[in-house]
């Protein structure tokens, strides 16, 4: 395998989805990632579901499937004396550790950052919490339906306020992962220069207030408190969802420009009283909206989008998960994926998100991606690598 983190050995402790997905990212990245599991059970997420898919006797879980691609597997009792010996042995060559254990519980297993500092002096450990490390609610456990609405992003999604959602992924925990694999990434840069590693911290809390973004300072500067609305934009009009005889369309109209560009393919006066400038557009939404529609005609989706295409106006369709993986540009970036699954065969997955080029335009893509691992599947492997650099 090849990539940027070519050479970089991360040892994953974590389970469920924050820690295992910063995990993934560094995999897809180049480095050898080696998961950690519970000899009994694995990962949590191999038994979250349905949907199962594979044999009776290897079902496996396609939530696990979704957050573990590019790692190996090694089932470690961490009770046991030789789970502990094992791991000890892993963490002296590592130059990551990620965990997501409650606060203390890494501690416990005799792994404080003291020890894990004498035992490797150049290892960043990644520890990703519910709610913080520390202060009066860090010892909480953290669960990303839970966090999304401590941490007031429900109370932002939803039709209205009386109607609040979360988010249709779990995207606290997958936030924590981006911040977490970014701090590392981060940390291994600073150790060149100091040949040290260090502790990265974040937490399902931390990133979801990470990207509160203009709803943050809506509250902290201005002093107002955002709340649902549904599928319009509360700073821009029209930025929104709208209707059409045969179904929806979505319009972002970022610019006075572009206001403009739209009146002028829908036959609307863009200087009309209450709709001249987008502070205006945003008092006077519910009727903004009724007039797009009413300008919509008897014209169908298609037909809209490409007149806004011709007319420079950003548009597009709301599509359901299996039409984007057989969209052709979304293809065309890479992200769909097929691996060779040990019990599954040939299975299709997400693709990795970031592609890498040369300067002359040639994309350096890694030759190819390994499927999520079967539990220990690589243990016999990886002992086998242990005793060897020992000697």
């Amino acid at each position: 395998m090849t990539g940027p983190l070519d050479g970089t050995l991360v040892i994953d402790l974590s389970r469920a989805l924050a820690g295992p997905h910063a995990g993934m990212m560094l995999g897809d990245l180049g480095a050898r990632v080696i998961k950690v599991e519970s000899p009994s059970n694995g990962d949590d997420t191999r038994s979250w579901g349905p949907p199962f898919v594979g044999p009776d006797d290897a079902r496996e879980s396609t939530y696990f499937l979704s957050c573990n691609r590019n790692k190996e597997s090694i089932a470690l009792d961490l009770k046991s004396t030789d789970g502990i010996a094992t791991l000890r042995a892993l963490l002296a060559r590592a130059d990551v550790l990620i965990e997501n254990f409650r606060p203390g519980t890494l501690d416990r297993l005799g792994f404080d950052p003291v020890t894990l500092e004498a035992l490797n002096p150049r290892l960043v450990v990644l520890s990703i919490s519910g709610f913080g490390h520390d202060g009066p609610e860090g010892g909480r456990a953290g669960y990303d339906q839970i966090a999304q609405g401590e941490a007031g992003l429900m109370s932002l999604t939803g039709s209205g306020p009386d109607d609040v959602q979360r988010v249709g992924v779990p995207i606290g925990d997958l936030l924590a992962g981006m911040y977490g694999a970014t701090g590392v990434i981060a940390a291994l840069h600073e150790r060149d220069r100091t040949g040290r590693g260090q502790v990265v911290r974040t937490s399902l809390l931390a990133a979801i207030v990470g990207v509160h973004a203009f709803q943050g300072t809506r509250w902290t500067v201005a002093g107002e408190v955002g709340s649902a609305q549904g599928n319009h934009h509360p700073s821009i009009a029209p930025y929104g969802l709208f209707r059409t005889t045969d179904g929806a369309i979505q319009i972002a109209v970022g610019s006075e420009q572009l206001w403009r560009d739209l009146c002028g393919e829908l036959g609307l006066d863009p200087l009309a009283q209450g709709f001249a400038t987008n502070a205006e557009r945003v008092q006077h939404r519910a009727a903004l909206i009724t007039m797009i529609e009413a300008a919509f005609g008897d014209a169908t989706s298609a037909q809209l989008l490409a007149r806004l295409d011709r007319a420079g106006v950003p548009a597009g369709v709301v599509r359901t998960i299996d039409e984007v993986y057989e969209w052709p540009q979304a293809q065309s970036q890479g992200l769909r994926i097929t691996v060779d699954h040990p019990t599954l065969g040939p299975t299709v997955l997400p693709g990795p998100p970031l592609r890498f080029f040369d300067f002359p335009g040639a994309e350096v893509t890694r030759r190819e991606h390994d499927a999520p691992p079967t539990l220990d599947e690589h243990g016999e492997a990886i002992r086998a690598w242990l005793a060897a650099s020992a000697t």
